[in-house]
């Protein structure tokens, strides 16, 4: 990989339900010393609790800001943010080249316990089971919580099997599944050293 990429993207994405802007740096461009800064705020707290916990667990340096027709639901800003977020780590990634492509991570939070494996293939697809019952954590619908998992993975290109195994508290199944992706995630981009596209196709 590329000393001299920077692994950053600026996104601003406006529709007439949401107006977002993302800055992310992934932490393959940060040097070793670099202090990780995390902002977020989309009028959805416990949104902003489980992006908050994919950036800081994937070391990744973000802003992220929506504005929001939340006086409809949180649908549109849920779907949108994610979309948003994964246009921006695809575009920071840039061409997969010199990276592991795969990732994997266990991740629990006291009784739960989540599992998440990512290929960073260029085909979108997303199986997610994270087996929510309350209808909703915060202002956060429990049914936007995988959605929010597949949009991410669709905008970003990524293939993602995301499991809550066990536990009996929402939001401790959601966080160690937000968890678990990120450092899956954090794997899926470590650079190998080497300079090839990771495939046997020769592009991804």
């Amino acid at each position: 990989m590329s000393q001299l990429k920077s692994y950053r993207s600026t996104i601003h994405r406006k529709t007439n339900e949401t107006d977002i802007h993302v800055d992310l740096l992934l932490p393959t461009g940060l040097p070793h010393d670099a202090a990780q800064t995390i902002s977020i705020s989309t009028g959805v707290g416990f949104l902003d609790h489980m992006l908050h916990a994919l950036a800081k667990h994937s070391r990744w340096s973000l802003t992220l800001t929506c504005k929001g027709d939340l006086h409809i639901d949180d649908h549109h800003t849920a779907e949108d943010v994610a979309i948003s977020l994964g246009m921006a780590f695809k575009e920071a990634l840039g061409e997969p080249r010199g990276i592991k492509r795969f990732g994997y991570a266990y991740a629990p939070l006291d009784e739960a316990l989540s599992r998440a494996v990512v290929d960073i293939s260029g085909r979108p697809h997303a199986s997610i089971d994270l087996g929510l019952k309350r209808e909703k954590i915060g202002d956060l619908s429990c049914e936007m919580i995988p959605h929010v998992l597949e949009s991410f993975a669709t905008s970003a290109g990524l293939t993602l099997h995301v499991d809550t195994l066990k536990g009996f508290n929402d939001h401790h199944r959601a966080e160690s599944a937000f968890k678990a992706l990120a450092v899956a995630l954090r794997e899926a981009i470590t650079p190998t050293g080497a300079n090839d596209i990771p495939s046997t196709k020769g592009v991804l």
